[in-house]
């Protein structure tokens, strides 16, 4: 086993600190990532704080993980040691169901392994293993089954590579799922991680983009962004406005907010898509999807073959995260930002300052 520094949420109320774990030797179709920089998403607070529920204590959260190969198994051929490569939301899968069969792992018949706050499975059958719980990127290395493995781009820096493991993937694969195609009207409601990178991917696909949000100061980052258009929504105003004009609204908003009035800026068969969670559950009017036959979607990250397309689209299009690169003990600061939506647009940990062993 490798004794492994981390950083870990101890129970669902007191700061993150400090903590050891052991990665294991990498197995024969397994390797061992040496991190360099890990993301920091929203999930992580809710998972941390046991926001959603079901959190799993002591918990080293992080899933926006990229770094480089340092060991590799006897039948790995994929990756090389040295390469730069990256790890997303999830570790494994059943490999079986039809979902995994279909390269859409995330949506596993029986879930998903996540990288953090979840458990490790057994290798012969794939099933849970209750007794080995995931541990994330805040720390600085990770064994991965080398399927679950994606290869970061030359041309991406590093450290703006990392949010693409979720920020990136959680608004690709519902733009191409979709279909959002060049000269289509897209709305992206809030501008943070996931935002930042909704506006980003959806002009790279040649969308008009307008982004909707409650801050005025947002205007000009939205803009530089590459988004069109921009609307505070603050005053309400602003749905009259706009009504019956998108083809699509893509709401990445966690925070309780009314949906209905996000559904009727959608045009005649539009779609919203959902990618933030709400703690509370919100309600959605009838009315507010029958009258302009409107449909209403979920999204969640993408699998494997998605992710590998996505960072390949991003690298051909200059397309990477904007971030606040930060020390692993300023975590708990970071946190208390992000809750204040202080943050353009997504902190990265600069895995270098996590105190190695001597």
């Amino acid at each position: 086993m490798i004794k492994t520094p981390a950083y870990a949420a101890p129970n669902a109320t007191s700061p993150l600190a400090p903590f050891n774990i052991e990665r294991r030797e990498p197995g024969p179709r397994e390797v061992l990532i040496d991190i360099l920089y890990c993301g920091v998403c929203h999930s992580d607070i809710h998972q941390a704080r046991d926001g959603w529920g079901g959190s799993i204590f002591p918990m080293v959260p992080g899933h926006e993980i990229v770094g480089r190969i340092a060991r590799v198994g006897s039948q790995v051929e994929r990756f090389k040691v040295g390469e730069a490569v990256g790890v997303g939301c999830f570790v494994d899968s059943c490999r079986q169901c039809p979902s995994c069969r279909a390269g859409d792992e995330q949506y596993c018949d029986f879930g998903m392994s996540g990288t953090y706050n979840s458990y490790e499975r057994n290798p012969e059958d794939h099933r849970f293993d209750k007794t080995r719980p995931t541990y994330g990127g805040y720390s600085t290395c990770i064994t991965v089954d080398a399927d679950y493995v994606l290869r970061i781009p030359e041309s991406i820096p590093l450290d703006r590579a990392a949010p693409l493991l979720c920020a990136g993937i959680t608004t690709y694969s519902p733009l191409k799922h979709f279909g959002v195609k060049a000269g289509d009207r897209v709305a992206v409601v809030g501008l943070g991680g996931l935002g930042h990178m909704a506006v980003k991917l959806a002009a790279a696909m040649g969308a008009h983009v307008t982004v909707l949000s409650t801050s005025e100061s947002k205007r000009d980052d939205a803009l530089a962004l590459g988004a069109q258009a921009f609307a505070a929504t603050r005053d309400g105003t602003v749905f009259k406005e706009q009504a019956n004009r998108f083809d699509f609204v893509v709401d990445t908003v966690s925070a309780e907010h009314d949906y209905n009035l996000y559904l009727n800026l959608l045009k005649l068969d539009g779609t919203m898509i959902l990618l933030g969670i709400p703690e509370q559950p919100e309600a959605v009017s009838a009315g507010a999807l029958i009258r302009k036959r409107r449909r209403l979607a979920g999204s969640m990250i993408g699998g494997i073959r998605e992710t590998q397309e996505m960072l390949d689209f991003c690298a051909t299009h200059g397309v990477a995260s904007d971030i606040e690169l930060i020390r692993m003990d300023q975590i708990n600061e970071a946190y208390e930002r992000m809750l204040r939506s202080d943050v353009r647009y997504r902190f990265v940990i600069d895995i270098a300052t996590l105190e190695r062993p001597a």
